[in-house]
Formats: structure tokens, C-alpha cells, sequence
């Protein structure tokens, strides 16, 4: 990778450093995230950096059935194209669920998925991807076996631009597409002050710092929309803080959306713009932080009906 490139992407980090150095100057200060959410045509939240933009995500009446199961029903959301959602709900909610229908390992049962304002009706998991899905897992699925390199170099697979026969014979694309992808896994560890350990074993790496590895594979893809299913499980309170910060700075940095699953409301309310309520399969509540942790419907889905005697 050039030099003007790599100071492009050094530059791009620390403006985004900067960017999101007020948010969580506020965070810290036990203040809730300041954008400003406003109504889109299609009764959706967004924030308003984003609403003169097509969403990123827009999912319309999705359900799946196992059987004589419903497992999502009407299911309806819109993110925005730099929107950090939240999507939340009790255990066996369905939340896991629904991502696995937007990454296509599930074919909805009915319903549209539309992604960067494409119908995914046709695609499978790896099309999906390609077209700018991407995910972590609630249990790290690393090759640990491999290096930090490999393993973000396997996420690097739908970019090759090298055929079959350049790489059987070792050809000059070959090499040339081998020297991108080394110098792209060790700019994208590099954000995440992990270059240092490209040549450790995945697996010999502390929990936290997989965790990470597993968000950097993700962002090898190219997504357009981030999925992080329970990214902070396991993790303590620092390594958490820390995971906040890398989140909203993969957001201002790479100008995408992140669409998160959590348990840890700290979390959630500390970064998420717009959240979704989850429960027995449908949306019962959707909101800004300030709105969700006031509704009675998710109070109640979470605590239980209280006795009002």
C-alpha cells in the first residue's frame, strides 16, 4: 500500500478519534449520546445527519416460521447510513434470530430485507456479504489455529481480483494481490493497535483482544452495515469502555452503520442512537434511549406486569 494511502488512513483514524472524542467526553459524564432523531416518511427514526439519505437497512413486515413456530413476525426497522442501533429484548426474544435472516443463513418466510435500497430476496449468505453485510458472533468464531493475519485476510475474500490460473502459477497478480491484502490486514489491525501481534496464534490471544480480531475481520469485508451480535459478553468493565470507544470510532471512521445486540444496558444506552425492542418475536417499542427506557411495554417485558395493589 502506497504511503499517500496509508497517511490517508492514519488521517481518517485520527479524525475520527477527534470526531468521537466529545461523545465520549459525554458518555464518560454519564450523559446519553446527543444526536438528534427525527421522523422519516415511512414512520421510522433516523438520525438526522441521515435523513436526507436513503437507509442503509430497511426491513419490511420479515418473518420466519420453524414449523408451527413463529419466530419473528412483522417484523419492521430502517437504520440510517451512519446510525449506531441497538436491538434488544429478553432472552429467546428472537433477536439473534433476526440476524441471522438479515445475513441469510434463515430464508425470511415472508417480508423484504432491503439493503442499500436492494431487494436480498435472491441472495445467500456469501451474496449478502459481498453486497456489504457483515457480522460477529455472540461465540468468537476465530480460526485460531491461524495467525492475527490470517484470519483477517480470510475476511478479505470477496475482494480478490486475482482468477484461478494467476494464482495456480503464481503469476504477477498473484504476488500483487498478495502484497494488498498483507498490507490491508496490517492497516486495519493497525487501527486497533494490533499490527504487533499479526503473527500471534488467534487462539493465544486474551479474550478481549479476539473479540477485537473478530470485529476487524468483520470490517475486512467492506460492510456497509455491521452487525455485532453481544460484542461485550465476557468482557469486564474496562475492556467494555474500550469496546464502546471502537465502536463509535469504527462508525465516524469507516462511515458505516453498526446494528448491535447487547445485554448491557450501560452499553446500549451509552452509544446506541436508535434503539429496537424485541420480545416473543415482534418490535414492541422503538426509540431513543431516553424513549425505551421509559416505555412501559419494554419495562414490563423486561421486569415483568407489576402488581398495582
Amino acid at each position: 500500500m502506497s504511503n499517500e494511502v496509508r497517511g490517508t488512513y492514519k488521517a481518517q483514524s485520527a479524525a475520527a478519534k477527534h470526531k468521537g472524542a466529545e461523545h465520549v467526553s459525554q458518555r464518560h459524564g454519564n450523559q446519553k449520546p446527543a444526536t438528534r432523531m427525527v421522523p422519516v416518511p415511512s414512520q421510522s427514526i433516523v438520525p438526522e445527519r441521515d435523513a436526507d439519505k436513503d437507509p442503509i437497512l430497511e426491513c419490511r413486515h420479515l418473518g420466519i416460521d420453524f414449523g408451527g413456530l413463529r419466530a419473528v413476525d412483522d417484523f419492521n426497522l430502517m437504520i440510517g447510513r451512519t446510525e449506531i442501533a441497538g436491538l434488544i429484548g429478553p432472552n429467546g426474544a428472537g433477536k439473534t434470530t433476526v440476524f441471522n435472516l438479515l445475513t441469510k443463513v434463515y430464508q425470511p418466510t415472508r417480508g423484504m430485507i432491503m439493503l442499500d435500497g436492494m431487494d436480498t430476496a435472491n441472495m445467500d449468505t456469501a451474496k449478502v456479504s459481498q453486497a456489504g453485510i457483515a457480522r460477529t458472533f455472540q461465540n468468537i468464531r476465530l480460526f485460531d489455529s491461524l495467525t492475527v493475519e490470517d484470519n483477517v485476510r480470510i475476511g478479505l475474500h470477496n475482494q480478490v481480483r486475482c482468477g484461478m490460473w494467476s494464482g495456480m502459477l503464481r503469476l504477477p497478480r498473484h504476488w500483487l494481490s498478495e502484497k494488498e491484502f498483507h498490507d490491508k490486514s496490517l492497516e486495519l489491525l493497525d487501527v486497533f493497535n494490533m499490527a504487533d501481534n499479526a503473527n500471534d496464534i488467534a487462539g493465544s490471544l486474551p479474550y478481549g483482544a479476539q473479540r477485537r480480531l473478530e470485529i476487524v475481520r468483520a470490517l475486512a469485508t467492506n460492510p456497509k452495515l455491521l452487525l455485532l451480535d453481544e460484542p461485550a459478553a465476557g468482557m469486564n468493565p474496562s475492556e467494555t469502555a474500550e469496546l464502546m470507544d471502537n465502536i463509535v470510532r469504527i462508525r465516524d471512521m469507516f462511515n458505516i452503520a453498526v446494528l448491535l445486540i447487547e445485554h448491557d444496558m450501560d452499553l446500549v444506552m451509552g452509544i446506541c442512537e436508535g434503539i429496537a425492542v424485541l420480545n416473543f418475536g415482534r418490535i414492541i417499542a422503538k426509540g431513543t434511549p431516553a424513549q425505551i427506557q421509559n416505555d412501559p411495554q419494554v419495562i414490563e417485558a423486561y421486569l415483568g406486569k407489576q402488581d398495582e395493589s
